[in-house]
Parts: C-alpha cells; sequence; structure tokens
C-alpha cells in the first residue's frame, strides 16, 4: 500500500508546480476534474469580492461545484489555500529596467507592488511573517535585490532597504484600501465636515500646531492619492539615506 503523502510537503510541491516541481502524486478516490489554477482563480474572485472575511472553503468550493471536503484533495487546509491565493496572485508584472537611477528602479518596483495589493487589498491584510515563501513572492524580492545590486548599494544596508519597502508598501495600500472605503460608505465625507468644522471653531490651530500646518502633502489635488503619492517619496528619503546615485555596475 502507498504512503499518504506527508501534507507540508504536498503543499510546497503546489506552490511550486509550475518550476519543475512533481506535484505529490494523489491519493485514492474520486479522479479530480479541476487545475488547481482554476481552483485559486475562484478562490482570489471570491477574496476580491468579498475581502478575507468572506473567503470560506464552502464559499470557493460553491463557485467551483465542490463540497467544502471536495475541496482539500485540491489545496489542503485553509491556511495552506491561503498561502497558494496568496502566491498565485502575486505574479510578477513584466517592465523595463533600468531607470535613471536608484530612485526610478526602486520607485517602479514598489508602485508596482502597491499597484498588485490595489488590486487584491487582501495581500496587504496577511501576516508578512507567514509568507509562504512561493516562488512569485521570491520573484519579487529577487528582482529587488538585483536593483540593489546594480545600482552598487551597501550589502550591508540591504536588508534593511527591503524590509522598509516592503513595510511601507503594504502600509500604504492598506490605507489607500480603507480610503476607497471611506469615500465608498460617506465616512470620508463626514471626516471632511468634521475638519471644516474644528477649523472654524479652533480659530488659532495654525497657530497652536504650526509644524503640522505647514506639513507638505505628497498629494494636494486629492487626498486619495496621497498613499501612491507616499511610495515614491519614501523612495527617495531611502536613496537619500544610502547616500548613493546608483550609478550602474560596469
Amino acid at each position: 500500500m502507498s504512503q499518504a503523502p506527508d501534507p507540508i510537503e504536498a503543499h510546497v510541491r503546489r506552490l511550486w508546480r509550475h518550476r519543475g516541481v512533481e506535484p505529490a502524486a494523489p491519493r485514492r478516490g474520486p479522479r479530480r476534474r479541476l487545475a488547481l489554477d482554476d481552483v485559486l482563480d475562484a478562490a482570489v474572485a471570491v477574496a476580491d469580492a468579498d475581502g478575507l472575511a468572506g473567503l470560506s472553503t464552502r464559499a470557493v468550493a460553491g463557485r467551483l461545484g465542490l463540497t467544502a471536503m471536495g475541496l482539500y484533495p485540491y489545496v489542503g487546509t485553509k491556511e495552506q489555500l491561503l498561502a497558494l491565493m496568496e502566491d498565485h496572485a502575486s505574479a510578477l508584472p513584466s517592465w523595463d529596467d533600468p531607470g535613471p537611477g536608484l530612485v526610478d528602479d526602486l520607485a517602479a518596483w514598489a508602485e508596482r507592488l502597491f499597484d498588485l495589493y490595489r488590486h487584491h487589498p487582501w495581500l496587504a491584510e496577511l501576516a508578512w511573517s507567514e509568507a509562504p515563501g512561493g516562488p512569485h513572492q521570491q520573484d519579487w524580492l529577487e528582482r529587488l535585490l538585483g536593483i540593489l545590486e546594480r545600482r552598487r548599494t551597501p550589502p550591508a544596508a540591504r536588508a534593511a532597504v527591503v524590509t522598509a519597502l516592503y513595510a511601507v508598501v503594504r502600509a500604504t495600500a492598506q490605507t489607500d484600501a480603507a480610503y476607497g472605503r471611506a469615500a465608498a460608505s460617506g465616512v470620508a465625507a463626514a471626516w471632511l465636515e468634521r475638519a471644516r468644522a474644528t477649523r472654524r471653531v479652533v480659530g488659532d490651530l495654525a497657530d497652536r500646531y504650526p509644524r503640522s500646518h505647514a506639513l507638505g502633502q505628497h498629494a494636494p489635488h486629492d487626498w486619495r492619492d496621497a498613499p501612491r503619492a507616499s511610495v515614491r517619496h519614501v523612495v527617495e528619503v531611502l536613496c537619500h539615506g544610502l547616500g548613493t546615485a546608483g550609478a550602474p555596475r560596469a
């Protein structure tokens, strides 16, 4: 009798199935009629529409004409489903490098990651400490490290740059999603009206808090554009701190 595959190894094989890794041999039972990519497309569609709060194995299975138990042979546990979804949705887009300098290359990377989170807002809600480490996520990291290497950034600083960029992009993407929800629900309009009322009632607000009042905005024309605009500004600050113009390696 053949031994059932180790569930963790089977999960890793699913993650890397398109990179030359053979999936685990299926256990005895009904023949699977769906491709794993189709299952993950359905799961991502549920999360895109309803967020992580609306994601369940039952909801995904229902889109596919399966029972919740019928989903297990394809994806494993719900935690493993989330990890597969996270990597599946994180396919690296194509763009040209290098730009004129380090700022442009890093900003291009960061802005594309931001756009990925904007397209799939639930990605920014998943714990970074529990990232599945699948091939698509490795592609993002390798692309970033390639930029830092090509632009001759100090090797000792690269880990900190990686941490800072990922943290900033995730945080700004979460803010962007919150702005979208606030605008749709009417919360934003109430907040703006409260801000106007505060300025009327507290007439010397600018004198009390001069530094806050003088703080420049990243996106002065529309507050909803501020999160994405912040990404490039943070990249510029990071590059200034690196003290390098990022000349490409000869």
